[in-house]
């Protein structure tokens, strides 16, 4: 309620509802995040460098799965820790800070394969998988993109035919590429076509005949991840229920997780950008006298603060139960052109050091570009919310 001055009272009933996107966490999600905080600190900041020359370590899904990070939004009923939107926002935000190719696997493992289980598979599919889920000895991946097939994900060929006699059981064949933490996964949750017309979901296990591992994919940024291309030849896939656009939801959560790890990276490179302004001198004074850096610091400072509410206004309306498909593109879509700007910027404050591998910005200023890539191209978010805002 506000008076202003003689005139009548307005009642403003949407403004509670704003301040209540500003996340607060209970003591539970508290401890979980300290938790998630120190991991970052100690066993994944100080091994970015290293992991970027091969790929995380061979039990990072063991350790991960032990603090609850790869089943943060599964429900307990499930086995899971059962945390809000918001919460696996943060999550996302804090890794991307320590090393934004562990917070990329993370977000897809949470929004993508975990919640496959929470959503669409049946309960003798969730007995035989989940513990392994659950202990870190089964890691995720999620297979949508073929050679043909991406942001346009109706262009998939992958075609899946029925096995006689063994009814929910398919054989898979085609081919799939840039499939994240494919190097680690023993279960893939794999979209392929029934039909024409029709696409769906199966449960595809690595360990068996007909499964071609054609090779890890090299990337500029978020080089850890273990990124694979493999063909199906006869695999067999167990359908899981749920129609194409069910599954496909999935993604909008999807795109919060990712537009939370663009925000980490920005963060990380501004904090960079600061720290580095105030050492280095040049004619006679620090960088950070210097106007045109200020300005630069400004600006991105800027950049980080809006990319944080809008990613926050997404997580909250989504544990709202409200519909995200154009708020998740706003935040993703913000995130990370905030996420190339800001870490441009402060590449540039670093001037040719920011070139070598001597420092971490130039790391940052790579890893950003796949968050305008990931989870539907900056053009596909563009796309969605004309789409909603002109219908």
């Amino acid at each position: 309620m506000l008076t202003l001055g003689r005139q009548q009272k307005v009642v403003l009933p949407q403004y509670h509802e704003r301040l209540k996107m500003i996340p607060t966490f209970n003591d539970e999600e508290k401890r979980y995040l300290d938790s998630v905080q120190k991991f970052a600190d100690e066993c994944v900041a100080p091994f970015t460098r290293d992991w970027e020359k091969d790929t995380f370590p061979a039990d990072i899904w063991k350790r991960t799965a032990e603090l609850g990070i790869t089943s943060c939004v599964l429900p307990k009923a499930l086995g899971g820790r059962g945390f809000s939107c918001v919460t696996y926002a943060e999550l996302c935000r804090i890794l991307a800070k320590a090393d934004p190719a562990l917070s990329m696997n993370v977000a897809a493992v949470n929004a993508l394969c975990v919640a496959h289980f929470e959503h669409f598979t049946s309960q003798e599919q969730n007995d035989k998988y989940l513990p392994g889920i659950l202990s870190g000895d089964i890691p995720l991946s999620w297979g949508l993109t073929e050679p043909d097939a991406g942001s346009d994900a109706r262009r998939v060929r992958t075609m899946a035919t029925p096995i006689d006699g063994k009814p929910g059981f398919f054989n898979l064949n085609g081919e799939k590429m840039f499939i994240t933490n494919g190097g680690f996964a023993k279960l893939f949750i794999i979209i392929a076509r029934l039909n024409e017309n029709e696409l769906s979901a199966f449960l595809v296990e690595r360990d068996q005949p007909g499964f071609e591992d054609l090779g890890r994919i090299p990337t500029t940024g978020v080089s850890a991840s273990y990124t694979l291309r493999f063909r199906l030849n006869n695999c067999v896939g167990w359908h899981t229920p749920g129609s194409f656009e069910q599954v496909i939801g999935l993604l909008y959560r999807g795109r919060i997780g990712i537009g939370a790890m663009a925000l980490g990276i920005a963060e990380r490179a501004l904090e960079l950008g600061i720290e580095y302004s105030k050492q280095r001198e040049q004619f006679g004074r620090p960088l950070a006298a210097m106007q045109s850096v200020q300005n630069m610091v400004a600006e991105s400072a800027v950049q980080v603060e809006a990319a944080k509410a809008l990613v926050h206004k997404a997580a909250w309306m989504y544990d709202q139960g409200m519909n995200v498909v154009k708020e998740a593109s706003y935040c993703k879509l913000f995130a990370s052109e905030a996420a190339r700007d800001v870490t441009n910027k402060m590449l540039q404050i670093h001037g040719g050091r920011g070139m070598t591998f001597e420092f971490l910005i130039e790391k940052l200023w790579r890893d950003a570009k796949l968050t305008e890539i990931g989870e539907g191209a900056s053009e596909i978010q563009k796309l969605v919310i004309a789409k909603a805002l002109l219908k």
